[in-house]
């Protein structure tokens, strides 16, 4: 199982004084030292905690493969094809939400369009495209007519599930969406939500290749360091 560690919440912690530490390149570094196998970082379009200084010197530090998370925005689309990130993973994104709150909505002809239009582009500048989606058939279908390369299923709802009998149907789901991901040749990750307690359960299932994970790792580093907390994770995740 591959791990890719989203540092964005480095860049939180910075935001809310206004300092300039604590640095998410470091915090990238420390990761990669940790044998992280990606480093991930979503540059919003409000720019509330990640930005392009961050991306820039982030893409030029590490060796590992880096994937920036990013929506449709043209002007975004427009600065990974300056950059060239490994990956980008197309995320829907609204400007009052906390954080990701869904998957991006591919039956929605509106936003289907703009998603194969951006996955065309960043294709053509030679960079693999990822999209965020629920696990759900219809969108998994979806998402192969846009031609991306991956999908990261979100494991939100399986997550934020509040009962023993909700879990395990959250589970199933991803399960199930997992498999017919792969009879359509997909390589599959997933994440959002996943935790030091939840996470073992999505790593037993055998077609998800990758998990994205960050929040629950810098909310740990806090006590035990950035170091340890990834390893870890990639204690429970190997």
């Amino acid at each position: 199982m591959k791990l890719g560690v989203n540092i964005d919440h480095i860049a939180t912690l910075r935001e809310a004084r206004g300092t300039v530490y604590p640095d998410p390149v470091v915090g990238a570094l420390l990761c990669e030292y940790a044998g992280c196998n990606s480093i991930v970082a979503h540059l919003r379009e409000d720019r509330r905690h990640i930005k392009e200084r961050d991306i820039l010197f982030i893409k030029k530090a590490i060796k590992v493969p880096f994937n920036m998370e990013m929506s449709v925005n043209k002007d975004i689309v427009d600065f990974a094809l300056n950059i060239k990130p490994e990956q980008s993973t197309l995320v829907p994104e609204r400007r009052r939400e906390l954080t990701t709150e869904g998957g991006i909505d591919l039956m929605n002809r509106n936003n289907y369009k703009k998603v194969e239009k951006a996955v065309e582009s960043l294709k053509q500048g030679g960079i693999v495209v990822s999209l965020f989606i629920d696990p759900n058939k219809k969108q998994i279908e979806k998402a192969k007519k846009t031609g991306a390369d991956l999908i990261e299923f979100n494991t939100g709802k399986y997550s934020e599930a509040k009962s023993v009998a909700g879990v395990k149907r959250e589970l199933i789901k991803i399960k199930q969406a997992a498999r017919f991901a792969k009879t359509l040749g997909f390589f599959v990750a997933a994440g959002h939500g996943l935790d030091y307690e939840n996470v073992k359960d999505i790593a037993k299932i055998k077609e998800i290749e990758e998990l994205n994970i960050g929040h629950s790792i810098i909310c740990r580093s806090v006590f035990v360091g950035l170091v340890a907390a990834v390893e870890e994770m990639f204690g429970l995740v190997s």
